[in-house]
């Protein structure tokens, strides 16, 4: 591509998943900066998909990019799996790919997420793929994951999603003119440095992340968190929505339900994980020990191993008794007050209604 007048592109596939709207809005201003300049361009959300229909239209005058949010320092599993399912390049094509990461902004300061292998992973397979990477970055809008926190202020929002809004337009200006813009690369050593978290939360701690949405009696049964969900992972089970294993942890529900009724429920989660992975473990191998000797084998081996073993089948097993115990009303109560999100300080997140 020389400029934007005479690009050596004839159409663009720009593909986003998002759960409150961040990738989306990144997804949506290139292919603003595309359309304007008299390409066509095509915007899929891969939300409940796990295979491209791409092949039938992809040839080597297309121009492809990928937005998507970080989770747990790696790229969600429903785009790792679509990207390991996507054509392979006609002719090297163009790519770009984004991960959105958890922005925050103290005072003045843009305060950076962090990406670990959000990007590297997805470029691999790009590369393996035969596509010629010319967009490589992250864009720090805010963090959405109010699990962990209050959603920020709208007014601080605002400002991020402007400072964002900016910095895209120049990441598409830059790779629409031909030039390779991999600013993402500047943070590989501390990208590196996350692999290990980033592997353990893709095999492990996503299961048991999954295991702390829960709708308390506020739930009016509208479906709108079912019907909404981007990877189908919210069921209906004795009238009360349940999450299963498939779940993103993307924060759609919970930011967008309008009772207000999805809770991480801080207090019951802190309970089973105390029991899966400190009390139980330890009372199991001391137990053990008093059958087995344990000369050759450290106690953190065995420990870790318990912990790994144990963990997500307490946390399944709470998790499926917390959501029968839920339809009565003192149980439901003490689980309510004992989430953090049920407060009103607690805010949820929503992108802004214009940032598209």
């Amino acid at each position: 591509m020389t400029d934007n007048n005479n690009p050596t592109f004839n159409k663009a596939l720009l593909h986003y998943f998002s759960g409150t709207g961040n990738a989306k809005s990144v997804a949506y201003w290139i292919g603003e900066k595309i359309y304007n300049i008299g390409i066509g361009v095509t915007i899929n959300n891969i939300g409940n998909q796990t295979e491209s229909t791409d092949a039938n239209i992809l040839d080597g005058d297309t121009f492809v990019g990928f937005c998507y949010p970080t989770h747990g320092f790696n790229a969600p599993p429903i785009v790792l799996k679509y990207l390991w399912n996507y054509p392979r390049a006609k002719n090297h094509n163009n790519v770009f790919i984004i991960n959105t990461r958890a922005g925050l902004k103290l005072s003045k300061i843009f305060v950076p997420g962090l990406s670990g292998l959000a990007l590297l992973l997805p470029a691999i397979i790009l590369l393996l793929k035969g596509y010629n990477i010319i967009g490589y970055r992250s864009i720090d809008l805010p963090s959405n994951w109010i699990s962990l926190h209050p959603g920020l202020r709208q007014k601080v929002v605002n400002s991020i999603f402007s400072r964002c809004k900016r910095i895209t337009f120049s990441f598409s200006d830059k790779i629409l003119n031909g030039k390779k813009v991999t600013i993402g690369l500047w943070w590989l050593p501390i990208d590196l440095v996350l692999i290990p978290i980033s592997i353990g939360y893709y095999f492990y701690g996503r299961f048991a992340l999954s295991k702390t949405f829960i709708a308390t009696d506020s739930c009016t049964n509208c479906g709108l968190c079912v019907e909404n969900c981007p990877v189908n992972a919210i069921s209906i089970i004795d009238n009360k929505p349940y999450w299963s294993y498939s779940c993103e942890s993307c924060m759609h529900c919970m930011n967008y339900c309008p009772e207000r009724a999805i809770e991480t429920p801080h207090g019951l989660t802190a309970l089973l994980w105390w029991i899966s992975f400190s009390l139980l473990p330890i009372f199991i191998y001391n137990t053990m020990v008093e059958f087995i000797n344990f000369q050759a084998i450290t106690f953190e081996l065995i420990y870790n191993i318990l912990s790994m073993g144990l963990g997500i089948t307490v946390i399944f097993g709470g998790y499926k008794i917390a959501h029968k115990l839920m339809n009565f009303k003192p149980i439901s109560t003490i689980i309510k007050y004992t989430s953090l999100t049920s407060f009103k300080f607690w805010r949820r997140y929503r992108a802004p209604k214009n940032a598209r």
